[in-house]
């Protein structure tokens, strides 16, 4: 099994900033993509921010230009650098990790954070 275990969501006013962080432990060969997700009450879950174990990355057009994502590979570690918070921004944020269990990466497992929840305040 994989754990993620997220930290740092919170309540922030209009225009501040807040760090997620999230560590993935347990058994796996390699985190292939490692990524945020992003759920407000009544909507679909959608993707934040995604990269790759080679650091390339992708961001949904909502926070592109504010939001950075980043990873640790020595650590296992993905982070959300949050920027110009908006109300629109507020959402539980789930921490997802797609790993390889052996190196012919014949097949890559999901898994998910608890998530955590980021307020932005008006």
């Amino acid at each position: 099994q994989v754990q993620l275990v997220e930290s740092g969501g919170g309540l922030v006013q209009t225009g501040g900033s807040l760090r997620l962080s999230c560590a993935a432990s347990g058994s796996f060969f390699s985190i292939r993509v490692m990524g945020w997700y992003r759920q407000a009450p009544g909507k679909q879950r959608e993707a934040v921010a995604l990269t790759t174990s080679g650091n390339s990355t992708n961001y949904a057009d909502s926070v592109n230009g504010r939001f950075t994502i980043s990873r640790d590979n020595a650590k296992n570690t993905v982070y959300l650098q949050m920027n110009s918070l908006k109300p629109e921004d507020t959402a539980v944020y789930y921490c997802n990790a797609d790993v390889s269990k052996s190196s012919n990466n014949g097949a890559v497992f999901r898994y998910w954070g608890q998530g955590t929840q980021v307020t932005v305040s008006s």
